[in-house]
């Protein structure tokens, strides 16, 4: 009988789906490091989400792993390259929290307009500091889009329902791909307004947005990054907004994740933070469990590879 781990608070739908296809499946949450390490070796399939790290030590002791499979679309915390030499078939369940990734962007924005952390923080402190918390619409603001993806199409149409004009750069999508218009980098981040970020972390995006790109923006844009941490250089943001070089940011996503109290951004005002929410709604996490207990079903009984990113 094939033997499925699901960790991360992976939804139980996906042990129900599984356990009514005769797999045997353990849903086991709040491992320890070296209790992944420990049983890994007993299963041929594993589900995770952004909490495990499936580097080469992982890998070598899940002897019997055949599919990996990631409940939501971001691979980076798996080691692909070592799990296609050692046989194993890696897979993500892309387009299941987009929405969710979308709408916290779209709530970001909305926050730093309208100062609402502070506001909240303020107010619950008793003070009474609506003069100065005046903020600014949206309506009519730029939003410059890093990445043309489901995600970032998604927040495009939100924006553009609440007036916003929209700007794409993506290097790998031609005009009559998206139906907003697309610019040159240098151009996305001299007309942004609110620069929303959604390109995977890789080589090539790795500290995309640093010191020199922050100050070609006007100094009261804002960034958000909802996509991987790594992206933007967080010490080159948080001099920029301390500076007065952009207005501020809101960040969910951190090069070293969780963000503990030595990350820079932490504490500089006008940055609101997030703890990796994106994904986190209860609608995201049943359709990527359902999506990854799909993808199980397909491969044990159909032998079919249905979204295979190594």
């Amino acid at each position: 009988m094939t033997k499925v781990l699901l960790v991360d608070k992976v939804n139980v739908i996906a042990k129900e789906m599984l356990e009514k296809e005769g797999f045997e499946v353990d849903l086991l949450n709040d491992l320890s490091e070296d209790e992944k390490l420990n049983i890994l070796p007993d299963y041929q399939a594993v589900v995770i989400r952004s909490s495990t790290n499936l580097t080469q030590k992982y890998l070598e002791a899940g002897s019997q792993l055949k599919l990996i499979i990631r409940a939501g679309e971001g691979t980076d915390n798996i080691d692909k390259k070592f799990a296609a030499e050692k046989g194993m078939i890696v897979e993500n369940t892309p387009g299941q929290n987009s929405h969710a990734v979308a709408e916290l962007a779209l709530a970001h924005m909305f926050g730093l307009a309208r100062h609402l952390q502070k506001a909240d923080a303020t107010t619950r402190a008793g003070q009474w500091e609506k003069k100065k918390l005046k903020g600014t619409e949206l309506l009519k603001k730029t939003m410059g889009l890093l990445g043309g993806g489901k995600i970032a199409r998604h927040l495009a149409v939100m924006a553009k329902g609440i007036g916003m004009e929209v700007i794409v750069h993506d290097p790998y999508l031609k005009s009559e791909d998206i139906e907003f218009p697309l610019v040159e980098f240098e151009e996305l981040l001299k007309k942004s307004d609110y620069l929303s970020i959604h390109v995977p972390i890789v080589d090539s995006t790795r500290g995309m947005i640093g010191e020199a790109e922050l100050a070609k923006m006007k100094k009261s844009a804002h960034i958000i990054n909802c996509a991987r941490g790594g992206i933007v250089d967080e010490q080159a943001l948080a001099d920029a907004v301390k500076g007065g070089v952009i207005k501020g940011a809101a960040i969910d996503v951190y090069t070293k994740e969780p963000a503990v109290a030595d990350n820079p951004l932490i504490g500089v005002d006008n940055i609101h933070l997030t703890p990796h929410l994106g994904a986190s709604s209860d609608e995201a996490q049943v359709n990527c469990a359902v999506a990854a207990a799909d993808q199980i079903i397909a491969y044990f009984k159909n032998n079919e590879v249905l979204n295979k990113v190594n």
